[in-house]
């Protein structure tokens, strides 16, 4: 089976919510579960897109609130595959809260996604390759698999003897 490598841009996925008082905490902000799951369905969307298989949630980084999204605000959430890994990838989203009425603009949480892709026996499979183009998608690229290894050794996975990525880092210092 031959795999077409696709540029990130074809997997892009934008997705805007209006924050309702059904979603909010007693502060009147967006719940944050309520925002994980509004991540997690735009990172399996983007996922989908990239290898055009079903597709599940294998780990998430990090998910640190820098600002609140308020009651009222506009969510934006942008997601993108940095890079594809054998059966996996890492899906790179971005959420920014909108205040319409001030017309302010808050990058509010990034996290890194990964997703493995199903075969119809539900077994992992291969998937595309992704080619960066721009400075910012090579970049994501590069320091996609110091992520992955990190990801591995935190997950027991992998020992960190064998995270050659994360010991080049050390090494040059």
């Amino acid at each position: 089976m031959t795999l077409q490598a696709k540029h990130p841009s074809e997997s892009l996925v934008i997705k805007s919510e209006l924050v309702l008082p059904n979603d909010t905490n007693t502060l009147n902000n967006l719940m944050g579960v309520r925002l994980m799951y509004l991540m997690d369905v735009v990172g399996a969307i983007c996922a989908l897109r990239h290898c055009n298989q079903g597709v599940v949630t294998a780990s998430v980084d990090n998910v640190s609130f820098k600002a609140p999204i308020a009651l009222g605000n506009i969510v934006t959430l942008q997601a993108t595959v940095t890079r594809a890994f054998t059966t996996s990838m890492e899906v790179h989203i971005e959420v920014w809260a909108e205040d319409v009425l001030s017309k302010v603009k808050t990058k509010c949480n990034e996290a890194f996604f990964t997703f493995v892709a199903l075969n119809e026996a539900k077994k992992p499979m291969p998937i595309p390759e992704v080619i960066p183009e721009t400075d910012r998608e090579k970049e994501l690229y590069d320091s996609a698999l110091r992520r992955r290894q990190l990801r591995l050794i935190l997950a027991g996975r992998m020992k960190p003897a064998e995270a050659t990525e994360l010991r080049a880092l050390f090494e040059n210092l």
